[in-house]
């Protein structure tokens, strides 16, 4: 059984309410809300399928008839 610490923290407050509504815990606050952001868009950029915007248009040195002896041939 995990003894209950609930007399040592009052109420959950960790830091003086004076330190936070100081203007650098505001800084450090906006850094640290960018910096989780910045890095939940990289790990969910890291997970998707990776797309290739210029294979969705016909490439210059692709013909636009197949010159194959199989005329039903597919590219």
């Amino acid at each position: 059984m995990i003894p209950a610490v609930n007399h040592l923290v009052p109420a959950g407050i960790l830091l003086p309410e004076s330190i936070v509504h100081t203007e650098w815990f505001a800084i450090l606050a906006t850094f640290v809300a960018i910096n989780t952001v910045m890095y939940g868009a990289l790990a969910a950029a890291k997970i998707l399928p990776k797309l290739h915007p210029g294979s969705w248009l016909p490439q210059r040195h692709e013909r636009a008839e197949t010159r194959s002896i199989y005329p039903d041939a597919r590219r």
